[in-house]
């Protein structure tokens, strides 16, 4: 019986230590949402920073922010609850063991492994300091710097062989200040001190202060993927039924065009003149009067929009007006509310899934400016990016706007002369008028029962 005892006993104290010498991830709790958090400091930005993720303080206030694709909390009860997770998290990783004690000169080509990581004083990063997973998907990364960190300027943190920022983890008794130009990766705790981020500066993670303002500038920021963080699919796509025939339509109003247009699908109205367009470079059928298919098409319009206006928004960008200077969006149900304007880019990033869904929903008309852009990347398709707008769209000389356009009860009063519309437009009630554009999404319309090949 002892023997066993004994056994068991053994077995338990390797397990532990074998735990100890890999590094165990603390459990961050809902603090993981955040990007940037204090638990008891002012949360700042200067200059266009862009960041994904919450953004907020328990006890401070988030000031200078524009556009953020995350929610703002400020002394609110999430901050309440995220503040309660981070001295967790705080907790877990000042009691983990210590596998290796680095020289408080990180970098200069060094590469380490999985671990626990301590340095019993101040320490920089310089140039490039490589983590190494070996294969190893899970393999966490854990530093203990028991004073403050810095970085000279353009350092950078490497992940090799399978590495993943969201296992990083960076605890630190003292301020932390990355100098300008640096890449970044971990989650950054700063216990009783700040976290400063510079102009050109990447964090793939998170700054926190468990008392201490946190402040970027001109900074890019953005929360890991991976270790069981969401896998983001956005809504549900609606059923955009025969209006997936059309590349212009309007249920209820006159549908125009001057100069070399070319469309990909059918131009119609059900309720108004189609005038204009040269049948020439319209890929589908140009219907000059209602008929059984543009009665359709109305009908399926106004169910596709019924459905999107219902869907509950998951952010809020709180500053329409100022919409796009590269902001980059995830997949959601975004809401603006209020007039839009959409200047210089905006990205679309599915972050690997093909079939992420973007849902824009602005309470208010939608204007670009002149070469705006709406970029897709990593897989984003623009069949599933959907515009809903209360009010009229104007889409000003050669801009480059994907996905399809739903304007409620206002007009699409302009889509300008050079504009690549990869997508479609759409108005339950207004007009569509175009100049010398082009569209450039595929249709997929086939009768019931006949197939691509048979059509």
């Amino acid at each position: 019986m002892k023997r066993n005892i004994l056994k068991s006993i053994t077995v338990l104290a390797l397990a532990s230590a074998f735990g100890n010498a890999n590094g165990q991830a603390p459990t961050l709790g809902t603090a993981a949402t955040f990007a940037l958090f204090s638990s008891n400091g002012a949360v700042t930005n200067t200059g266009s920073s862009l960041v994904t993720g919450n953004v907020g303080s328990n006890k401070g206030a988030g000031t200078g922010f524009g556009n953020v694709n995350g929610t703002m909390h400020d002394m609110d009860a999430a901050s309440a609850k995220a503040s309660s997770d981070l001295l967790i998290a705080y907790n877990q990783l000042n009691a983990a063991t210590a596998t290796s004690n680095p020289a408080p000169l990180l970098g200069n080509g060094q590469t380490l492994y999985a671990g626990v990581h301590s340095i019993g004083q101040a320490a920089t990063l310089n140039l490039k300091l490589t983590l190494d997973a070996k294969g190893d998907a899970n393999a966490v990364f854990i530093f203990k710097i028991q004073g403050a960190f810095a970085s000279n300027a353009s350092a950078k943190v490497i992940l090799a062989n399978g590495a993943q920022a969201c296992n990083v983890f960076w605890k630190i008794e003292g301020m932390v200040s990355l100098a300008s130009g640096t890449t970044f990766r971990g989650t950054i705790i700063a216990n009783n001190a700040a976290v400063s981020l510079l102009s050109g500066d990447t964090l793939e993670g998170r700054a926190f202060s468990t008392t201490g303002a946190v402040s970027i500038s001109n900074s890019l920021v953005y929360t890991p993927v991976g270790c069981g963080s969401p896998y983001l699919t956005g809504p549900k796509a609606p059923d955009m039924g025969t209006t997936n025939c059309y590349g212009l339509f309007s249920a209820n109003g006159a549908v125009s065009n001057t100069g070399e247009t070319h469309i990909i699908g059918d131009v119609g109205s059900n309720k108004g003149p189609v005038i204009g367009f040269n049948a020439l470079f319209v890929s589908g059928k140009i219907h000059l009067n209602p008929d059984n298919s543009t009665a359709q098409c109305s009908t399926d319009l106004f169910t596709a929009y019924n459905y999107l206006n219902l869907l509950a928004p998951d952010i809020e960008l709180l500053y329409p007006a100022q919409f796009g200077n590269n902001l980059v969006l995830t997949p959601h149900t975004y809401l603006l509310k209020g007039a839009t304007t959409l200047t210089n880019k905006v990205y679309l990033n599915a972050e690997g899934n093909a079939n992420a869904v973007f849902v824009l929903k602005l309470a208010g008309a939608l204007t670009t400016s002149t070469y705006a852009n709406v970029i897709l990347m990593n897989n984003a398709q623009s069949k599933n990016v959907f515009w809903v707008v209360e009010g009229a769209v104007t889409i000003n000389n050669y801009s480059i706007f994907r996905g399809t356009i739903i304007c409620n009860n206002g007009a699409l009063g302009a889509i300008n002369t050079g504009v690549l519309l990869d997508g479609r437009a759409f108005t339950t009630t207004g007009g569509i008028t175009t100049t010398a554009m082009t569209t450039s999404m595929a249709t997929v319309c086939f009768p019931t029962g006949i197939t691509a090949s048979e059509n």
